[in-house]
């Protein structure tokens, strides 16, 4: 059965349909929401079979752990058995928001919600359809992307119907969402906080807030060896059906590059996709060209990079070649979602000329 499909938007909420999907995530079923960053696939997180129906509707290893959804502030002592100085800090500063916190869990959070972990990770969104949603449910809601696992993340209900709508009971369309990319998770059951995921909330913007706060050394470079505290950290992830490679140099060398390669796989019959920027995209010659934003601008290069991934799936292209974006503030959050779609495969523009 084809999930249900409600429409509103957080100045215009329907209560009516947020009571019922409340009522469905309190009865174990399945519910996909927006939130500021990209669309959630909602269970109650406090019921082990509802954490395993979203494992089981994504498709995702049941070791990865889920985000839980909190609306009030005051939730977080709920599900945790210790919160340090530095997670009240950055909950002060940038709860509600795209920002998730690892703490040590309390016993009422099943060990199927964490992956199997003694810590949970904990969210309070911005979006006001997810708190209204989250208040409906009972307060808890285990929320990880609302995609088939390994997917592009759904930035509209439009991806989420197409990834997961015969799985689940309701998808809540709030139209398209604002950032675009994850939250941010920082680690704090480690003396000194770590990023585990970059995103909107970068860690310049930590260090300024906290000081002490470092990034995971495996983050760019996942070593699958190491058990994850935080989702999809030794999972490729946000993937098109098409083999991706991001080309890295200056932007002559990167234009020069994609070129050339574009044109030798079209004399092997071959469709090739490019993302490209507003500065860069009428100097390509031989691909279909997706614009992901601009430089000058690079919160829309975060909001458009999933919707441009799936683009080409749509599109039917057998090679994608992406610019690399090192940005000055989300840089490090874009690239990582980036690598990860592309399977950490780089080419050096300079090299591959030589």
């Amino acid at each position: 059965m084809r999930a249900q499909i409600v429409a509103m938007t957080s100045e215009n909420l329907d209560m009516d349909a947020i009571k019922r999907a409340g009522d469905i995530l309190k009865a174990g079923g399945l519910v996909a929401f927006p939130t500021e960053t990209v669309y959630g696939l909602g269970g109650n997180a406090l019921d082990p079979q509802a954490s395993m129906k979203i494992y089981a509707a994504k498709g995702r290893p049941s070791d990865n752990p889920l985000i839980v959804h909190i609306a009030e502030a005051d939730q977080l002592a709920e599900i945790t058995t210790e919160i340090p100085q530095g997670a009240k800090i950055l909950a002060e500063k940038y709860w509600p928001g795209p920002l998730t916190m690892i703490l040590p869990k309390a016993d009422i959070v099943p060990k199927e919600t964490t992956g199997g972990l003694d810590s949970v990770a904990v969210r309070f969104p911005s979006d006001r359809i997810a708190q209204e949603l989250i208040k409906a449910a009972g307060g808890f809601v285990a929320a990880p992307s609302a995609n088939t696992s390994g997917r592009p993340s759904p930035t509209m209900a439009e991806h989420v119907e197409e990834d997961l709508g015969d799985a689940i009971d309701m998808i809540i369309d709030g139209g398209q969402v604002g950032i675009g990319l994850e939250s941010t998770i920082v680690d704090f059951t480690e003396d000194v906080p770590v990023v585990l995921r970059p995103g909107y909330i970068s860690l310049q913007m930590l260090k300024e807030t906290l000081g002490d706060v470092r990034m995971d050394r495996g983050l760019l470079i996942t070593d699958n060896s190491v058990h994850p505290k935080a989702p999809g950290m030794k999972y490729r992830h946000y993937a098109p059906k098409a083999d991706l490679s991001i080309v890295e140099g200056t932007e002559a060398q990167v234009i020069d590059c994609i070129n050339r390669l574009s044109a030798e796989a079209e004399k092997k019959g071959l469709k090739v996709g490019v993302i490209a920027t507003n500065e860069t995209k009428d100097r390509y010659a031989h691909a279909d060209v997706f614009s992901i934003g601009s430089r000058e601008e690079e919160e829309t290069i975060a909001h458009h990079l999933y919707e441009v991934l799936r683009s080409f799936d749509d599109d039917r292209v057998d090679l994608i070649y992406s610019e690399a974006f090192y940005t000055p503030r989300m840089g490090q959050a874009i690239m990582n979602r980036l690598l990860k779609a592309a399977g950490h495969k780089i080419i050096n523009a300079q090299e591959e000329k030589k």
